[in-house]
Formats: C-alpha cells, structure tokens, sequence
C-alpha cells in the first residue's frame, strides 16, 4: 500500500568541485534512495580532474551540469535548483552521501508548515569509517518556530549542507543566493533565511555521512587566524541578508544580534587574538568579547555545567595574558593543538557531560 507521501518529488542537488574521487558514493547514494520520485542533479564547477567522466558515466539517470567557469558554493547551487522540480529539495557536498533511508525519513517526518528539515549526520574518514556524530548529541537541535533564536543572536541549532532538506516555495522566497557573498558557505545563507518561511523539523538519527578529508574548506586548523577571520566575515554576511529578508517579512534584527552567539564571538575572539592587524572589527577588545560571550554562554540550551564551563573559558580568553589567551583558544579549536593531559581531561569532562 503507497501513501501520498511516496510520491512527493523531491530533487538532491550534489554540488562538486574537483572530488571525482569522492563523487561516485555521492551519486550512488542519491540514486539508492527507497523513495519513489527522486531526481539527481550534479553541478560541476569547473573542476580540473575527472569529475564529468564520473558525471558522463551516468548517463540519462542524472542531469548533469558542466560549468565552464567556477563560480563557487552558492552559484553551483543556484544553478541546480533553477532546473529542479523537487516539492522538496537537498543540496549535498560531493565529498558526504546520503543513506538509503534519508530521504523517506524527511518525507515522513515533514508537515505542512515545514520550510527545513535537519538531520545528524556520521563524521566520516576517507575511507568511510565513522568517526562521530555531527552536530555532537549533546547539542539539542533547535525546532519548530526558529525566528527568536534569529532575531536574538542570528544563530540556532543547525547543521551543514548535507544533513538539510528545503521546502521549495521557502528557497523561491530567498533564491538565487548572493554569489559573492556565499562563494563558499552558501548552506549559512539558506539556514539563516530559509526559517523565516516556516518552521524547522528535526531529525534526531543519522541520515547521512559527512566526510573529513583534510582539505574541506571548514577544516583549515592550521591557518586558525585565517579560518576564524573568514568565520566572522561569513556571519557579518550572513546577518546583512537575515535584516534583508527579515525586513520583507516586517522583522526587525537588532544590531548587536552577534554579541549573543557564542559561536561568533568565539571565532571572534580567536580572530582579534590571533592576528589583531587582520581582524576585521577595529574596535574591538578582548575584555568586552570575553564578557558578552560568558553572558551568552549561560543563555545556552545546554546543561548548565557546560554553560559554565564556556563561560570560564571565555572570560579566561578575554581576561588572561594574550600568550595563556592564544594557547585556552588553539586547546579548545584546534584537538592537535591540545597537551596530552587535555585530551584526556576534555574526554572526560564530555563523558561527564554527556
């Protein structure tokens, strides 16, 4: 007996640029989908490996699309979602992929005032081994009515490309994404638009696999100043479009929305601590990023020992010697950074918090 459910059409948009190695798990995924109504688009942007072979290979069981010049995470999107028919629509990395049961899970689990649904996924290896849970299961995802969380501090529970899908009239109201703004972190723009139209679905399971390999854009430790720069670009950028959009719909963002999210003035701080030359917001200091981020963090939905945990490392960050400052920020940003001793400590205290 099929459900009207079954029939839903819903479009996966696989976004790649040079991961023909990654690419074939990625398609396969989408097409083993137990779904009924499900079309595959792969954009390809520009990549200078083989990536169209993998695509040619395919043949008419996908529509694939060739871009002659690369143009980035949000153009590569734009350019898929403007030839898909999907009621609901996902946008997945070429390097992650989906499981089996992914897309019935969303169909199942979506109600009529869905815009996103949300789900966790398995941090992966190269070689599909599963590493950890991301978002980590301490973290709640945040559901249902997201606009406060927004208009508070521009940021709620989420999680990355691959472990979203969209209800298509909500991306009508918000595409096409600004490409210059979102070439790379064009899933930071839909999470923080896409809401205002509709409520967020969460769910709980792993549906898919998100792959870490070393060269994903958000994993560039070494270069911590430059990742925790781009960071806070990235927010400032997205928080211009969450006034745009939250205007159309007569909302108002309150200027200081940034100075609420720990997330931010984390990154904020690492930025100003790290390389003070190239930090992007001249006046700030340390002191007022340590205060606002222990306030922020005891807003936190999240126990309350975390919540004082952050918030100590926050003060501590902003009130310490800048050298004890840079070594608390590399501990808790980058694990490869840690002294052995931490790294059992921060086990422990995860477990104790779990």
């Amino acid at each position: 007996m099929h459900s009207m459910q079954d029939h839903v059409p819903v479009s996966i948009i696989i976004a790649n640029y040079n991961y023909a190695r990654f690419l074939k798990r990625c398609i396969d995924s989408a097409l083993e989908q137990s779904h009924d109504n499900i079309e595959v688009i792969v954009v390809d942007d520009a990549s200078a490996d083989d990536s169209a072979g993998v695509i040619a290979a395919y043949g008419s069981r996908i529509k694939g699309l060739l871009k002659e010049r690369n143009g980035g995470h949000a153009a590569a999107f734009n350019t898929g979602f403007s030839v898909s028919r999907g009621q609901i629509v996902l946008f997945l990395d070429a390097d992650d992929y989906l499981y089996p049961n992914a897309v019935s899970e969303i169909v199942e689990a979506w109600d009529g005032d869905t815009a996103q649904a949300q789900f966790r996924l398995h941090i992966v290896d190269e070689r599909q081994r599963v590493k950890d849970v991301f978002p980590a299961e301490e973290f709640p995802f945040d559901s249902g009515d997201v606009t406060p969380q927004l208009l508070q501090k521009g940021r709620y529970q989420t999680t990355v490309t691959s472990g979203l899908a969209f209800r298509r009239s909500a991306l009508e109201a918000v595409m096409p994404i600004p490409e210059t703004d979102f070439r790379q972190g064009a899933d930071g723009y839909l999470v923080t638009v896409a809401p205002l139209h509709g409520t967020v679905t969460s769910i709980d399971s792993c549906l898919g696999a998100y792959r870490m390999h070393g060269a994903n854009h958000s994993v560039f430790a070494e270069k911590l100043g430059q990742r925790a720069r781009w960071r806070v670009e990235h927010d400032f950028r997205r928080l211009e479009a969450l006034s745009g959009q939250a205007a159309e719909v007569g909302l108002t963002v309150p200027p200081d929305v940034s100075l609420h999210d720990t997330v931010h003035l984390e990154e904020r701080l690492a930025s100003l601590c790290i390389d003070r030359d190239r930090h992007p917001v001249p006046n700030d200091s340390r002191h007022t990023l340590g205060a606002a981020g222990a306030v922020a963090s005891l807003e936190m939905n999240v126990s309350l020992r975390r919540r004082a945990v952050l918030a100590a490392w926050f003060l501590s960050v902003g009130f310490l010697p800048r050298r004890m400052a840079k070594a608390l920020l590399s501990w808790k940003l980058v694990a490869s950074s840690r002294p052995a001793f931490l790294l059992r400590l921060s086990k422990t205290i995860r477990h104790a918090m779990g």
